[in-house]
């Protein structure tokens, strides 16, 4: 059977809500879209890191709960990482991060149909060496995606960030960035000019995400922009990885993710781009209205 395979973070998010009320949530922007996508029926594989401890336990029961296979590889500070995550008056979250990333060279015995990484694992090192090493091994089989989801407070520098986030958009087939996420890196460049910077990397697409101003694709062929839908936002924990996730699955259902279906990537047009966003966009759109990383399941979906 045709799997997910994402590599990154696993982390329990500490939710502080304008109220002053405090939750332990699990997360992790890897974690939440492995999590979305068994939600959406496809079989995932996390390849991640966390302790034997007490939030590593609430994130093992977590994963297990929503049917993921888990890679667990121990951290070397010995603590599961954990973000603090801050909710302003309109749900916006803003994060201050206690995170190890120290993933070593693994390799899969069966070869997935698609590999995702991104956020802090894509780029933190020493670990990021690993993933690039394993997306490169495993490109010749799996579209390789990426969501830069960008944490400048906790990826560093920009300019080490910079040439960190190059690398992986160089390897990778798809790209999701939000609008702040290519501010942060483009300051200079409006959200359409700069992924057609990424886009000089290599990919077939870049996908933009606006919040409540909906998504936009670029490719080298065309741009194409689609609405979200309006909704009472709870909060924005976890929006961007339902969406990233119903991207994933949305060019799973047309076929053209695996290796083998590189170029039938590349040649998507028009209508099955739009069908794609309008998915992403339903699917993230539901996660706002819930609090905490909540994806939709596929009944939940138009």
């Amino acid at each position: 059977m045709d799997r997910a395979l994402i590599i990154g973070e696993a982390l329990v998010d500490v939710v502080h809500g304008p109220d002053g009320a405090v939750a332990e949530h699990a997360g992790g922007s890897p974690a939440n879209v492995a999590v979305a996508l068994s939600r959406l029926g496809r079989p995932a594989t996390l390849l991640t890191q966390y302790a034997d401890d007490r939030l590593g336990a609430l994130l093992h029961a977590h994963l297990r709960d929503e049917g993921i296979e888990v890679v667990r590889q121990e951290p070397r500070s010995g603590r599961t990482s954990s973000a603090d995550a801050r909710l302003g008056a309109d749900g916006a979250a803003s994060y201050a991060f206690d995170l190890e990333w120290s993933i070593q060279p693994w390799r899969p015995t069966r070869e997935p149909l698609v590999v995702h990484t991104g956020s802090l694992g894509a780029v933190l090192s020493p670990g990021a060496a690993s993933v690039l090493e394993l997306v490169d091994l495993l490109r010749p089989h799996a579209t390789a995606t990426y969501d830069l989801n960008i944490r400048p407070g906790a990826m560093g520098q920009l300019d080490v960030i910079h040439g960190a986030v190059l690398a992986v958009v160089g390897r990778s087939d798809v790209v999701k960035a939000s609008d702040e996420d290519l501010d942060h890196l483009f300051p200079d460049l409006d959200a359409v000019a700069a992924a057609e910077l990424l886009l000089g990397h290599g990919p077939a697409a870049v996908v933009i995400t606006r919040g409540g101003e909906g998504a936009t694709v670029v490719t080298p062929q065309e741009r194409i922009d689609v609405a979200a839908p309006r909704v009472i936002v709870a909060d924005t924990i976890g929006a961007g990885d339902s969406f990233c996730a119903a991207v994933i699955d949305g060019l799973w259902d047309l076929g053209v993710l695996g290796g083998a279906a590189r170029g039938a990537l590349r040649a998507l047009r028009g209508d099955g781009w739009r069908r794609v966003l309008e998915h992403a966009t339903a699917a993230a759109a539901i996660t706002v209205t819930r609090p905490g990383a909540d994806p939709p399941r596929r009944g939940e979906l138009p």
